[in-house]
């Protein structure tokens, strides 16, 4: 009898479990956001917190390449300009941490999956800035292929993330430009300027259009993720758009776009490109690439400096709340 009860509740269960799937994926179908006291199935929740997680990562680790930069920014102008931008990326970070905290998951314990190495993000990051036109073409390369995303994430069907993308999409436009702005400069400057903007670009265009990762069809969960909208378009679609837009801005200013093999297809209305190195890519990613110790690193000798400033702001609102419970 006890057996027969427990089968009939886990059935229940089951039909009520699948009642909900149900209503979440209509809900989505037809366009509503869900919201985080909203029903939702483990696997979408972890998606997200995967997803939004490392893109809060790539955010503060982001300020890493381009913070180096700063002290020698070549005019005042230009270090105002720099400083705003890694100001920026900081509060991207705060945004999406909070959204992610939405899911029922710690900051704390989320930025210790990032200083032990257990968390991703953009491998992007992982590349050196070795000359001031590596911060233009951060801007107009890696800020450029991350607006493709980020728009459409702006559409995503989980209403924290979304609502964060639309004020940080404006802001990485801003960032785009800015990029842009610096390459344009350098590439109508003297010979030894130019040379300087191709470099960049010649080291900067690959990793760029890698960061925006591997085609759908390598990942299983890719159909769920798109049903769900927790993905809006595939890498390609995302890819080829972002090379369509970037090649002609190149041709404006003069620079060459490294890639011999790349052509307009007259057919499809779209850029064709060359082979792609993906050893390259998921060897960034197991931890392989220039600079992912030294990222690392940074970010540890970051979190372990600025913790006097947690703890003093902690210590000062426990005060602030004694006093006012006193009172």
């Amino acid at each position: 009898m006890t057996f027969i009860i427990i089968k009939l509740h886990l059935n229940n269960l089951i039909m009520e479990e699948g009642k909900q799937l149900e209503s979440f994926e209509a809900k989505i179908a037809a366009g509503h956001k869900i919201e985080p006291k909203d029903w939702m199935p483990e696997a979408y929740r972890k998606q997200l917190i995967r997803m939004m997680s490392q893109h809060a990562h790539s955010e503060i680790v982001g300020m890493l390449p381009e913070g180096n930069w700063i002290t020698r920014a070549p005019s005042l102008r230009r270090k105002a300009i720099l400083l705003a931008k890694v100001q920026d990326e900081a509060g991207h970070g705060l945004y999406l941490y909070s959204a992610v905290e939405t899911l029922g998951v710690d900051r704390t314990e989320l930025l210790h999956q990032l200083h032990t190495g257990k968390a991703k993000y953009s491998s992007i990051f992982n590349y050196p800035t070795l000359t001031w036109a590596d911060i233009g073409a951060i801007g107009w390369l890696v800020d450029g292929a991350a607006i493709m995303n980020q728009t459409a994430l702006a559409r995503g069907s989980y209403g924290p993330y979304s609502r964060a993308m639309v004020r940080i999409c404006k802001e990485e436009s801003f960032h785009n430009r800015q990029g842009y702005e610096i390459m344009m400069t350098l590439a109508k400057g003297t010979s030894e300027q130019k040379q300087m903007a191709q470099d960049a670009l010649n080291r900067w265009w690959w990793p760029s259009i890698m960061m925006l990762g591997p085609s759908d069809d390598q990942s299983p969960n890719s159909d769920q993720l798109m049903r769900w909208k927790v993905k809006m378009e595939s890498n390609d679609a995302i890819r080829e758009r972002f090379i369509d837009r970037t090649i002609p801005q190149a041709e404006f200013i003069g620079l060459t776009i490294p890639d011999k093999d790349m052509k307009f297809d007259e057919k499809t209305g779209h850029y064709s490109h060359g082979k792609i190195n993906w050893d390259e890519f998921f060897d960034v990613i197991k931890g392989n690439g220039p600079c992912n110790a030294k990222r690392l690193k940074d970010r540890n000798d970051a979190d372990k400096n600025g913790r006097w400033v947690r703890d003093a702001a902690i210590a000062y609102a426990e005060k602030q709340l004694k006093e006012k419970q006193a009172s």
